[in-house]
């Protein structure tokens, strides 16, 4: 089979003189190149626009528009096209001045037929090159952004994994303590909302966010005696249950991206007074996403029931709060807290009741799916043993004892479902502890 002989590059030829143009066509077309013409500036732009045009050869003095205008157009509408300027007048100026417009080479009219077969041999090399290069560019650009994409899809995946495991660090914390996770969704939102009211925003709120979600984490070190003791507790207990701070900072600290939570986790039982424990930190010592997390950690504290008292309104709590700025809690964050306004705390609170209820329902639903599922498999289990197969025994004979008949599946909603063990709705997000009470 015969190779296909390549198509001849397409040269534009562009100069007033019919004589020199006409000339120069032939003798490249002996050569085996493709060649057009035209008589003036305008004109060879008008023809480089009809098709891909490798190489344009140009007069630099023509009538009208000039030589190095269409140098000039051909560098910013065509780009990959190569010029070779000719001249008659064969001053340096000339030659440096196309060669800094983006012109390949400078030839003296009329060229030697070797010296233009050798420009033209050079520029062409160079567009190759030069396609080449951008090809590989291009090429390299879309790898980066393919794997740049891989990358952020990588991360975004890490992180849904980092935060899949505090959940469960937390999660195993209310276990323990026997709390719901109601507590800790809320604090988490209660303290986003007053960091976003001061102006914190990006990184550092996702941060004081997990500090919130991680501030009782140090709870898994103290002994189920202490923490889950009903009663009052002794001075020797209030020590053990004070270490819970430093257990948790000891725990998270040395994992980079929670070195600023771990700051939290550390202060979050530091009074602005100088009061709190463990290090009786006092004003700017203390980590800002730990004052914001004090003041959102007493509202919840005292808006929730707890099986030792009930909780109070929410007015009551802002009261009680705005009562010890300066004291307890930093002036400055009682003053965002304050802007948020009550009833949008109280929606907070309530968005989150609805949101849990939407998933115990869901959850329910589900449930409800699987046992219609069940029941109908079983039916159908049914329905293929009472067909005979080949060789199975006919009809029982009249008067024959009808075999037993199995026991209808049990209906949805029944004793049978209800038997089943519940599963978990909602996964805790916060180890609230026993807020409110003698030990926090």
């Amino acid at each position: 089979m015969e190779a296909i002989p390549p198509v001849p590059p397409r040269i534009l030829i562009v100069d007033d003189d019919d004589s020199v143009r006409d000339v120069i066509s032939v003798l490249l077309r002996e050569e085996g190149y493709n060649c057009v013409v035209a008589s003036g500036a305008e004109m060879a732009l008008d023809i480089a626009s009809q098709e891909e045009t490798p190489l344009v050869i140009s007069d630099m003095k023509m009538p009208g528009k000039d030589g190095l205008w269409l140098l000039e157009q051909l560098r910013e509408r065509y780009p990959d096209t190569s010029v070779i300027m000719l001249t008659g007048y064969g001053d340096t100026e000339s030659a440096v001045d196309c060669l800094r417009r983006g012109a390949v080479d400078y030839l003296l009219k009329p060229p030697k037929l070797t010296d233009l077969i050798r420009a033209i041999e050079r520029a062409l090399a160079k567009r190759r090159i030069e396609l080449a290069r951008k090809r590989y560019q291009k090429k390299l650009e879309r790898k980066v952004r393919d794997r740049t994409t891989e990358l952020r899809n990588a991360l975004r995946d890490i992180a849904h994994t980092y935060q899949s495991t505090l959940l469960a660090l937390v999660a195993a914390l209310d276990a323990r303590e026997h709390e719901t996770s109601d507590h800790s969704q809320r604090v988490v939102r209660y303290t986003s909302a007053v960091a976003e009211r001061m102006g914190i925003k990006g990184q550092e709120l996702e941060e004081i966010g997990r500090g919130a979600l991680l501030h009782d984490i140090g709870k898994i070190g103290v002994p189920d005696a202490v923490l889950l003791k009903p009663g009052k507790l002794t001075p020797e207990e209030w020590q053990e249950m004070r270490k819970h701070p430093d257990i948790g900072f000891q725990m998270i600290q040395n994992i980079p991206f929670l070195a600023t939570p771990a700051q939290i986790v550390l202060s979050h039982q530091e009074r602005w007074d100088g009061q709190g424990y463990p290090r009786n930190l006092r004003g700017q010592e203390i980590h800002i996403g730990a004052r914001i997390f004090a003041v959102a950690d007493t509202l919840d504290a005292m808006t929730s029931d707890r099986p030792y008292r009930k909780g109070t309104t929410f007015a009551n709590a802002i009261a009680e709060i705005t009562r010890c700025a300066g004291t307890q809690f930093d002036r400055d964050v009682v003053r965002a807290f304050l802007d948020i306004g009550e009833q949008a705390l109280i929606k907070i609170k309530e968005d989150m009741h609805l949101r849990k209820l939407t998933l115990v329902q869901a959850e329910a639903q589900a449930q409800e799916a699987e046992a219609t599922l069940a029941r109908l498999t079983d039916d159908l289990d049914d329905i293929d043993q009472s067909i005979p197969g080949p060789g199975s025994p006919g009809p029982a004979p009249r008067g024959a004892s009808p075999a037993a008949t199995p026991p209808p599946a049990p209906a949805v909603g029944t004793q049978a479902t209800a038997n089943r063990p519940e599963q978990p709705v909602v996964l805790s997000v916060l180890a609230g502890g026993r807020q409110g009470n003698s030990r926090d």
